[in-house]
């Protein structure tokens, strides 16, 4: 078969029975293609490629100066495929299973201080061409800092699920699992504002002969609902609004900027483990690695004894 027919049915079984999300199929998808054109350069196919020829593709990758966290993802995605390809008896074998990966740097995620925060919420009240470009922006951003959703999750929320002053969201994740996360009243009172808003604007539309949107947050795009482009464009307008720095505002970091403010006032790991949907403790372990590398820098900071005496 083709390295096309491979990649494509691969995908489809894996949003069939896994419920891989757009996203991730279109990262597989980057990754096998780079792998199946590599293959072709070097006229192997799927078929017959041998563990030395994963392994040399992977050398390849490293020395086109791929990041170790690239390189781990394009040996996971190759796996995958000769695994399902093994399952599907396409192969006797799987050419890459006993290969051993570059591995992933633990890096700490970035985040905010409370302070930042509050900036961002407020550069977002004042923050848009019309009056509902605000509320519809604070909602956004009480959402996302009150939940800690993905920025997917956030802009593919349907408005049923915001109907009649919910204290919690019902949220589907990733492969559509889904969890119940709690609103601070700050959100709840932006949900309602926003609401009543976009209910008006729907109605207006309706009355004109317009469709109308499933989605808490319309948009008059191909996916009927703001994109997370467009929202990652956003947090970097309100950024600047707010003065803080750009390069240190994304919707990720506010969601571990929920995260790490929870840990620091006493939450307990699993109870934050459940609100961001992580299939495994050990990925919401790595916010107390964040909450210790800033305990640590406020010591060294602010210390009398980690400062230089004068005879040092």
């Amino acid at each position: 078969m083709h390295p096309r027919h491979w990649i494509s049915t691969f995908l489809d079984a894996q949003a069939a029975e896994l419920g891989a999300s757009p996203n991730t199929q279109a990262a597989y998808a980057r990754d096998l293609r780079d792998f199946g054109g590599w293959a072709e350069r070097k006229s192997i196919t799927f078929d017959s490629a041998t563990q030395p020829d994963v392994e040399d593709y992977l050398l390849y990758c490293d020395a086109q100066g791929l990041a170790q966290s690239t390189r781990a993802r394009r040996l996971s995605a190759i796996k995958q495929l000769y695994r399902f390809a093994f399952e599907e008896g396409w192969r006797t074998d799987n050419p890459a299973v006993q290969i051993k990966g570059p591995g992933r740097s633990k890096r700490l995620p970035k985040t905010l201080e409370v302070t930042d925060v509050d900036r961002l919420l407020d550069a977002a009240r004042t923050s848009g061409r019309t009056q509902n470009d605000q509320l519809r922006n604070t909602c956004l951003m009480q959402l996302l800092y009150a939940t800690g959703m993905r920025v997917t999750e956030l802009v593919s929320l349907p408005v049923s699920a915001a109907r009649g002053d919910p204290q919690m969201l019902l949220v589907q994740g990733k492969g559509g699992k889904e969890r119940m996360v709690p609103l601070s009243p700050p959100a709840r009172a932006a949900l309602s504002v926003w609401l009543t808003c976009r209910d008006t604007a729907e109605d207006e539309a309706r009355a004109a002969g317009k469709p109308t949107s499933q989605f808490l947050f319309p948009s008059r795009g191909k996916k009927g609902h703001l994109t997370r482009h467009r929202f990652y464009a956003l947090i970097k307008e309100l950024a600047v609004v707010a003065g803080v720095s750009p390069a240190k505002v994304t919707p990720h970091t506010l969601r571990h900027a929920f995260a790490t403010h929870l840990l620091a006032n006493g939450a307990d790991l699993r109870v934050i483990q459940t609100l961001l949907g992580h299939a495994d403790v050990a990925t919401t372990e790595i916010y107390t690695h964040v909450l210790d590398e800033r305990l640590r820098e406020l010591v060294i900071t602010h210390h009398p004894l980690a400062k230089p005496s004068d005879s040092d």
